[in-house]
């Protein structure tokens, strides 16, 4: 079995490490030769991947692929693996048995602090998000045209070793930003790859929310960090007359809380689906700098 990844970022070497941990071959893409090099020391076949040509070496593993991830966000000409392969996947991957795509619960647009479903009407704001929303389509129709599960995984925030509160509050990042009634959702990235796994191994299709069981405010996952560090927290700041960049204010324009009981429904077991008892294990194992 062979699981090819376009985009080995964050999530998808997550991905990578769950279908290694499987017996699995994998292949996966990034657009840094200093990437390339650490995938292949932990097992993945990296190949160089800039989003505007598909090379040899990539062409050549997708020949035996029988499991296709796609993480690499849309650019303004669309998807770029639907730009380059589109209808003619078939031929590129005779093999290919089952399809992920990597997406955002910013699909769903900003629904006041209620809850969500994979049945909830997508009112996307930004930009980025339509962009996503229009991938989601593209992938799902690829998959019937092509006969085989497609499945959207709607991710929540990301955060895990290496990328988190206790990252911030070391850096001296970390803000206390106050907003009434906002709340976010996370997911801890090795969640993603069991999910993705979860989901192949079962030949699972459609759309499915991949997000914790405890949507908040973010100001309490910075209190809760500093707390097991043992450090004071940053002092509030309101959020009306805070400094941040136009897409970090734009992530605020959207409250929700985002149901994984679909997933859960299909039998899936998240290994951390609350954030305190995450951050509370990332720290107990010395695992949160990565």
């Amino acid at each position: 079995m062979h699981v090819v990844i376009f985009g080995c970022g964050y999530s998808g070497t997550a991905i990578a490490r769950a279908f290694l941990a499987q017996g699995f071959r994998v292949s996966g893409t990034t657009r840094s030769p200093d990437k390339a090099a650490a995938l292949r020391a932990q097992g993945v076949d990296a190949f160089l991947f800039d989003g505007d040509v598909l090379e040899a070496d990539v062409l050549t593993a997708l020949t035996t692929a029988t499991h296709l991830v796609q993480s690499i966000a849309p650019r303004e000409a669309g998807d770029p693996l639907i730009r380059l392969a589109g209808e003619n996947v078939r031929e590129m991957a005779p093999q290919l048995g089952w399809i992920g795509y990597l997406s955002t619960v910013g699909v769903y647009g900003d629904h006041r602090g209620n809850w969500v479903t994979e049945e909830t009407p997508c009112v996307p704001v930004s930009g980025r998000s339509k962009e996503r929303l229009e991938a989601e389509e593209a992938w799902i129709e690829i998959g019937q045209h092509l006969g085989v599960p497609a499945a959207v995984l709607r991710l929540s925030g990301i955060y895990g070793p290496g990328r988190n509160a206790f990252c911030n509050l070391q850096r001296g990042t970390a803000r206390r930003l106050i907003k009434k009634d906002q709340v976010f959702n996370r997911i801890r990235v090795e969640d993603i790859g069991a999910a993705t796994r979860f989901l192949a191994d079962r030949q699972l299709g459609g759309i499915y929310n991949v997000t914790d069981d405890l949507p908040g405010p973010p100001q309490d996952v910075i209190v809760e960090a500093a707390r097991l560090m043992g450090v004071e927290p940053p002092a509030e700041q309101p959020f009306e007359t805070a400094e941040l960049t136009p897409m970090a204010r734009s992530f605020y324009g959207e409250n929700k809380r985002v149901s994984n009981a679909k997933l859960k429904a299909e039998g899936f077991a998240f290994s951390f689906p609350t954030y305190p008892a995450s951050l509370a294990q990332l720290i107990e194992n010395d695992r949160w700098q990565g």
